[in-house]
């Protein structure tokens, strides 16, 4: 899974039809992103693009209850000011907290995480637990294969996976929220709609309410323009495992973290960091622990 890459921990709080999910980074963790989808719910995802001046990341927060729900990422940016942890400034280290979100409003009644939320998965994550996938944390209350309709769509969750080459370990970890299809290996379709088959794709009604979230994680030493090439590959395995990806209606956004501890080739880990992303998708649906799909 993606903490089989050192110094990288992943945290659950799990509701009823929400969720937070937290990766916590070790000091110093380089981060950049890409957005693909058309429909993004984000925080600091400027600090993720070239150019800007801060490299590194403390914390990434995929969380439920839409646009809304970014306010669990005030719970995290309290826990990590408490460490010492962050940006630092004359006023104070000021932690670098990227969150997004995924529509989940229908499934949890209109419920929404909060700062405390966001705390609980944060202080989860620092206790090194185990990482659940499935209908836990942001995968709650995700669902997939609304592409020929909502109500057509079933489970999604979270899900992660790692691929390990020798000392460079490359991990990712996915929130699937997709407006597409989850697709196999082997091309069959391993969750997705089961509209009838004359039933027309994207109704008038679709909306932008679906998002797949993706950080991928690598002890490699890389600087933020590659790790925003890493990203752009990251995006090949929302390609492989979902169909269809990017549309307007998902928010698709994949993350970036190098850790620092070893020397490796920037192309070999792109691949890699792809079929991580295409895996771990496919995982969020392969958890025998159940996402909801209505109010609870």
């Amino acid at each position: 899974m993606i903490t089989d890459v050192p110094g990288i921990r992943v945290g659950h709080w799990t509701g009823t039809g929400t969720g937070v999910t937290v990766v916590l980074t070790p000091a110093g963790c380089i981060g950049a992103g890409e957005v693909r989808g058309g429909a993004p719910a984000t925080r600091e995802g400027a600090l993720l693009q070239y150019g800007s001046l801060v490299h590194q990341v403390d914390a990434v927060v995929f969380t439920g209850g839409s646009a809304f729900g970014l306010a669990a990422c005030d719970g995290v940016m309290a826990f990590l000011e408490e460490r010492g942890q962050g940006f630092p400034t004359p006023a104070g280290p000021v932690p670098i907290v990227v969150g997004a979100a995924i529509f989940d409003l229908v499934a949890s009644g209109g419920l929404r995480p909060g700062p405390a939320e966001g705390r609980a998965a944060a202080e989860a994550a620092a206790r090194g637990e185990p990482l659940a996938t499935g209908g836990v944390g942001v995968g709650r209350g995700a669902t997939v294969g609304k592409w020929r309709g909502p109500e057509f769509g079933v489970a999604g969750g979270v899900g992660s996976r790692s691929v390990t080459d020798g000392d460079v370990v490359v991990g990712a970890l996915a929130a699937v929220n997709a407006a597409g299809d989850v697709i196999g290996a082997d091309g069959s379709m391993l969750a997705g709609s089961h509209a009838p088959p004359d039933d027309r794709p994207f109704p008038t009604l679709y909306g932008a309410t679906n998002t797949t979230l993706v950080v991928v994680a690598t002890n490699a030493r890389f600087s933020k323009p590659e790790c925003l090439l890493v990203s752009q590959s990251a995006h090949d395995g929302f390609a492989r495992a979902l169909r269809p990806a990017h549309t307007r209606g998902d928010g698709d956004l994949a993350v970036t973290l190098a850790t620092g501890d070893v020397d490796a080739s920037l192309d070999v880990v792109r691949e890699q960091a792809a079929e991580a992303v295409a895996s771990a998708i496919r995982d969020a649906v392969s958890s025998p622990a159940p996402a909801v799909r209505g109010p609870a």
